[in-house]
């Protein structure tokens, strides 16, 4: 038994000094030292996410300004009167700032924007698209910083949003928070005195936009530029609406490769048929066309008021595609051409369309 204890001991004592030497000739390899890890943990939490893009994003949203010569009731001594009407923001370094059309629709004044605290920069040029509410400003001044651009056709309902504006055209880079209500949401939107417009396939979001909003960006959690402030409900409470940024990203790469919005348009507004009322009238689910304008590709192939569009490029019209027009349209190019199936008279017909540039 003693010897048996005694080589047990000796073989415990031979594998302890085996692994000394092993660690010895290890330590030796990687210099002699223990590299000890060490982790850290950082909790990102949703405040923190917040206040980090507003602190980035800031400097890229501008304030715009209008100066405007305005004389008394007695059209006496005239003066420049100046205030802030909206908001923009940068998309490259040389000077370029999206806003919305209806923030500079008057073409008799001039026009600034406030870049950083308090810079005022002169608006030397302005490109007013046609077809959508958007206005790109030049103003000579370098070094700008722009935003990045995301991608609205992934934005999903639920997801936070964050706008960055001049609230009431009085309070500067005001920062509201909340969440997307809606996709793909037909609106028309006008102010007093205005001629309305309507806005198809915008995102209908719940952070309070404002007047003096409109034109400046609505970012996701990321970071990124998602849409374009552009108008609020006046019979709601907490429903604002912006431009999808993928139809800003074609507009502004049709600007700068022509320098100009040459964008295409089909000439046509709509309403949508129901199911419900196609049931009842016995008419196709579909665009019903209330008006065509002159001389637009659409009265050039022959559409009509009271045609309804079925189809739109082998795609049907249904009440969940309720912007598939608009959609389809804005992704093409001046001169594409447009297969559209119709009713008239409850008569199916295919006729083409040639898409041209709004004069």
């Amino acid at each position: 038994m003693e010897i048996k204890k005694i080589r047990l001991i000796l073989c415990l004592i031979f594998l302890v000094g085996v692994g000394v030497i092993i660690g010895f000739f290890l330590n030796q390899k990687i210099g002699k030292k223990q590299v000890i890890v060490e982790t850290k943990e950082e909790v990102v939490d949703e405040e923190s996410v917040v206040t980090k893009l507003v602190e980035k994003a800031t400097p890229s949203v501008v304030t715009v300004s209008i100066v405007k010569n305005v004389s008394d009731v007695f059209n006496a001594n005239p003066q420049n009167v100046e205030r802030d009407i909206g908001t923009g923001f940068v998309i490259s370094s040389d000077g370029l700032i999206v806003t919305n059309k209806h923030v500079v629709v008057d073409t008799d004044a001039k026009y600034k924007v406030v870049v950083g605290k308090n810079e005022t920069v002169d608006v030397v040029n302005i490109y007013r698209d046609p077809i959508n509410d958007l206005a790109i400003l030049k103003v000579n001044k370098t070094g700008l910083i722009p935003v990045d651009l995301g991608d609205s056709d992934k934005l999903k309902v639920g997801q936070t949003v964050i706008a960055i504006g001049t609230a009431l055209g009085e309070f500067r880079s005001t920062v509201t928070k909340g969440v997307i209500s809606g996709l793909g949401r037909g609106i028309t939107a006008g102010e007093a005195g205005m001629e309305s417009e309507r806005l198809d396939n915008v995102i209908q979001v719940d952070a309070a936009i404002n007047p003096g909003n409109s034109g400046g960006p609505l970012f996701d959690s990321n970071g990124v530029v998602i849409g374009v402030n552009v108008a609020t409900s006046q019979n709601g409470q907490s429903i604002g609406f912006a431009l999808p940024i993928n139809l800003i990203k074609t507009s502004v790469d049709n600007f700068r490769n022509t320098g100009e919005f040459d964008r295409p348009y089909l000439g046509i507004a709509y309403k949508i048929v129901s199911k419900n009322v196609a049931t009842q009238n016995n008419i196709p689910v579909g665009a019903y066309i209330q008006t065509v304008a002159t001389g637009s590709p659409a009265e050039k192939a022959g559409l009509k008021t009271g045609d309804i569009i079925t189809e739109i490029d082998g795609q049907k019209i249904t009440e969940d595609e309720a912007t598939l027009i608009a959609k389809i349209v804005n992704q093409r190019k001046i001169g594409d051409t447009l297969e559209i199936k119709y009713v008239r008279n409850n008569i199916e017909n295919n006729i083409e369309v040639k898409l041209e540039k709004k004069q």
